[in-house]
Protein backbone atom coordinates (compact mmCIF):
# COMPACT_ATOMS: atom_id res chain seq x y z
CA UNK A 1 0.00 0.00 0.00
CA UNK A 2 1.48 3.28 -1.02
CA UNK A 3 0.84 6.76 0.23
CA UNK A 4 0.20 8.98 -2.72
CA UNK A 5 -2.57 9.88 -5.05
CA UNK A 6 -4.10 7.48 -7.58
CA UNK A 7 -3.28 8.01 -11.21
CA UNK A 8 -6.32 6.22 -12.59
CA UNK A 9 -10.01 6.30 -11.81
CA UNK A 10 -10.14 2.59 -10.97
CA UNK A 11 -8.81 2.52 -7.43
CA UNK A 12 -9.44 0.26 -4.49
CA UNK A 13 -9.75 1.55 -0.95
CA UNK A 14 -7.51 -1.35 0.10
CA UNK A 15 -4.63 0.40 -1.74
CA UNK A 16 -4.66 3.46 0.53
CA UNK A 17 -2.41 4.12 3.49
CA UNK A 18 -0.76 7.17 4.99
CA UNK A 19 2.00 7.47 7.61
CA UNK A 20 1.75 9.37 10.91
CA UNK A 21 4.68 9.71 13.33
CA UNK A 22 3.87 9.90 17.06
CA UNK A 23 5.26 13.16 18.44
CA UNK A 24 6.38 13.83 22.00
CA UNK A 25 3.49 16.26 22.59
CA UNK A 26 1.01 13.44 21.86
CA UNK A 27 2.03 11.16 24.73
CA UNK A 28 0.73 11.26 28.29
CA UNK A 29 2.32 10.68 31.69
CA UNK A 30 2.39 6.93 31.04
CA UNK A 31 4.48 7.60 27.88
CA UNK A 32 1.76 6.29 25.57
CA UNK A 33 -0.40 8.21 23.11
CA UNK A 34 -3.08 10.16 24.96
CA UNK A 35 -6.51 8.67 24.16
CA UNK A 36 -8.00 11.79 22.48
CA UNK A 37 -5.17 11.79 19.93
CA UNK A 38 -6.57 8.69 18.25
CA UNK A 39 -9.53 10.73 16.99
CA UNK A 40 -7.08 13.32 15.65
CA UNK A 41 -5.16 10.55 13.87
CA UNK A 42 -8.44 9.28 12.39
CA UNK A 43 -9.24 12.79 11.14
CA UNK A 44 -5.83 13.06 9.45
CA UNK A 45 -6.24 9.63 7.83
CA UNK A 46 -9.76 10.44 6.57
CA UNK A 47 -8.63 13.77 5.13
CA UNK A 48 -5.71 12.12 3.34
CA UNK A 49 -8.05 9.38 2.13
CA UNK A 50 -10.41 11.91 0.48
CA UNK A 51 -7.45 13.69 -1.13
CA UNK A 52 -6.12 10.33 -2.39
CA UNK A 53 -9.46 9.34 -3.94
CA UNK A 54 -9.69 12.41 -6.19
CA UNK A 55 -13.39 12.63 -5.27
CA UNK A 56 -13.28 16.43 -5.63
CA UNK A 57 -13.71 15.86 -9.36
CA UNK A 58 -17.43 15.48 -8.62
CA UNK A 59 -17.47 19.25 -8.13
CA UNK A 60 -19.95 21.05 -5.87
CA UNK A 61 -21.99 17.88 -5.37
CA UNK A 62 -19.10 16.75 -3.16
CA UNK A 63 -17.00 19.83 -2.43
CA UNK A 64 -19.97 21.79 -1.09
CA UNK A 65 -21.58 18.85 0.72
CA UNK A 66 -21.65 19.31 4.48
CA UNK A 67 -21.05 16.12 6.47
CA UNK A 68 -21.13 16.44 10.26
CA UNK A 69 -19.77 13.78 12.61
CA UNK A 70 -22.55 12.30 14.72
CA UNK A 71 -20.75 9.28 16.18
CA UNK A 72 -17.21 8.04 16.70
CA UNK A 73 -16.33 4.65 18.14
CA UNK A 74 -12.79 3.66 19.03
CA UNK A 75 -11.59 0.13 19.70
CA UNK A 76 -8.12 0.00 21.24
CA UNK A 77 -6.00 -3.13 21.06
CA UNK A 78 -2.61 -1.72 22.06
CA UNK A 79 -1.11 1.71 22.63
CA UNK A 80 1.23 3.65 20.40
CA UNK A 81 4.32 5.17 21.99
CA UNK A 82 6.58 8.11 21.29
CA UNK A 83 8.21 7.99 17.83
CA UNK A 84 6.16 5.01 16.61
CA UNK A 85 5.34 5.21 12.93
CA UNK A 86 1.64 4.59 12.32
CA UNK A 87 0.27 3.21 9.07
CA UNK A 88 -3.21 4.75 8.77
CA UNK A 89 -5.69 3.06 6.44
CA UNK A 90 -9.28 4.02 5.66
CA UNK A 91 -12.29 2.99 3.62
CA UNK A 92 -16.00 3.67 3.44
CA UNK A 93 -17.58 1.06 5.70
CA UNK A 94 -21.28 1.87 5.31
CA UNK A 95 -23.48 4.20 3.28
CA UNK A 96 -26.94 5.13 4.52
CA UNK A 97 -29.56 7.41 3.04
CA UNK A 98 -27.92 10.59 4.37
CA UNK A 99 -25.01 9.14 6.32
CA UNK A 100 -21.78 7.26 5.85
CA UNK A 101 -19.40 5.50 8.18
CA UNK A 102 -15.67 5.61 7.61
CA UNK A 103 -13.48 2.86 9.06
CA UNK A 104 -9.97 3.92 10.04
CA UNK A 105 -7.40 1.33 11.02
CA UNK A 106 -4.18 2.36 12.74
CA UNK A 107 -1.37 -0.16 12.36
CA UNK A 108 2.14 -0.13 13.78
CA UNK A 109 4.36 0.26 10.72
CA UNK A 110 7.19 -1.77 12.21
CA UNK A 111 5.23 -4.78 13.42
CA UNK A 112 2.15 -4.58 11.18
CA UNK A 113 -0.04 -5.05 14.26
CA UNK A 114 -3.46 -3.39 14.31
CA UNK A 115 -3.51 -1.09 17.34
CA UNK A 116 -6.75 0.85 16.97
CA UNK A 117 -9.88 0.80 14.85
CA UNK A 118 -12.04 3.92 14.59
CA UNK A 119 -15.51 4.13 13.03
CA UNK A 120 -16.65 7.67 12.27
CA UNK A 121 -20.26 8.21 11.18
CA UNK A 122 -21.17 11.48 9.49
CA UNK A 123 -24.53 12.78 8.28
CA UNK A 124 -24.90 15.05 5.28
CA UNK A 125 -26.86 18.15 6.31
CA UNK A 126 -28.82 20.83 4.51
CA UNK A 127 -27.12 23.88 6.01
CA UNK A 128 -30.24 26.06 5.77
CA UNK A 129 -32.47 23.67 7.72
CA UNK A 130 -29.80 21.67 9.63
CA UNK A 131 -31.76 18.55 8.65
CA UNK A 132 -30.31 15.38 7.07
CA UNK A 133 -29.98 15.53 3.30
CA UNK A 134 -29.95 12.43 1.11
CA UNK A 135 -26.64 11.58 -0.52
CA UNK A 136 -26.90 12.21 -4.26
CA UNK A 137 -26.80 9.23 -6.65
CA UNK A 138 -23.46 10.36 -8.18
CA UNK A 139 -21.79 10.73 -4.80
CA UNK A 140 -23.28 7.44 -3.59
CA UNK A 141 -21.95 5.65 -6.69
CA UNK A 142 -18.43 7.00 -6.03
CA UNK A 143 -18.60 6.15 -2.33
CA UNK A 144 -19.59 2.58 -3.18
CA UNK A 145 -16.34 2.19 -5.16
CA UNK A 146 -14.44 3.22 -2.02
CA UNK A 147 -15.78 0.47 0.20
CA UNK A 148 -13.30 -2.23 1.19
CA UNK A 149 -13.86 -5.71 -0.15
CA UNK A 150 -15.84 -7.81 2.32
CA UNK A 151 -13.63 -10.20 4.26
CA UNK A 152 -13.88 -12.18 7.48
CA UNK A 153 -12.12 -9.24 9.20
CA UNK A 154 -14.74 -6.59 8.38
Amino acid sequence: MACGYPQAMSISASEFSTPIRVRYSEIDGQKIVFNSRYLEYADVVINEFWRWTGIDDLGPEWTEAEFNVVRAELNYSRPFRYDDLIDGRAHVARIGNSSMTMRVELYHSGTGALHTMVDVTSVQLDLATRRPLAISPRVRARLETLMAPVTADN
